[in-house]
């Protein structure tokens, strides 16, 4: 899979002061009344997480971080080896149970990008799967931002379409109003549209993954406790009847 280099990442960001709002603060803003399509994620897939985690550490882990992961739970959880993890995942020359930091200094990215962009360890629970799968395909060309881009879930963004290699462009229809109302594919990328969105639903599962890794054996134990609790009213109320039995009324 081909990766962009920070310095092609550069030379689109550094043309305008304009990006010193680029995802700082509220990072992924919510944009609007934007119709969220379904990211219909699924951690048991791990297939799926394993995609993820190769475009997050290719295409993401440049400039942002995820500073509460490590590759060796990563690793765990994902039935994969420490050989595949380092050879793979790991782009920054971390160790094996180091987290998933860049190698980015705040200075330079102030410098860059006019902003540090933000950690992405969380954003899987603060914004939601459904928004993030929608804010990753949802760029689309305007010759007006800085970047050439914009996003139908965060007007005015100023991240860079960092997917655009494997996407293609895609252009806004926009009715009288002003709003965006499709996006209609002019230029093909490395993928078809079908394979791209595949790609960015694997990506969105690890993000949401990333949030909580044991989200699913949180909701393992849940079930076990609910069927458990629902055992002990059943008793508790035999219980009850047989020591009331003999009680005056």
């Amino acid at each position: 899979m081909k990766k962009i280099s920070m310095k092609n990442l550069q030379r689109w960001v550094a043309s305008s002061s304009a990006l010193a709002v680029f995802l700082v603060g509220s990072a992924f803003a919510a944009g609007g009344d934007v119709k969220l399509k379904p990211a219909n994620v699924n951690m048991n897939d791990k297939a799926s997480l394993q995609r993820g985690a190769k475009l997050f550490t290719d295409y993401c882990l440049s400039c942002h971080s995820a500073k509460f992961v490590r590759f060796n739970r990563v690793a765990e959880d994902l039935d994969l080896t420490e050989e595949q993890v380092m050879n793979n995942l790991n782009n920054i020359g971390a160790k094996f149970g180091s987290t998933m930091n860049n190698t980015m200094t705040k200075e330079y990215a102030k410098q860059t990008f006019g902003a540090v962009p933000p950690d992405l360890s969380l954003v899987g629970r603060s914004r939601g799967s459904d928004w993030l799968y929608t804010y990753m395909t949802g760029f689309y060309a305007d010759s007006v931002r800085p970047t050439g881009f914009n996003n139908v879930a965060f007007k005015d963004v100023g991240m860079p379409n960092v997917m655009w290699q494997l996407q293609g462009t895609q252009k806004a229809v926009i009715d009288d109003h002003g709003k965006v109302t499709d996006l209609q594919l002019v230029e093909e990328g490395s993928m078809s549209k079908q394979e791209f969105d595949v790609a960015m639903r694997d990506l969105v599962n690890f993000l949401a993954y990333m949030s909580e890794p044991r989200q699913e054996e949180r909701k393992i134990i849940g079930i076990w406790v609910l069927l458990f609790l629902s055992l002990l009213f059943v008793l508790s109320y035999a219980l009850k009847k047989e020591y009331w039995k003999d009680v005056p009324h």
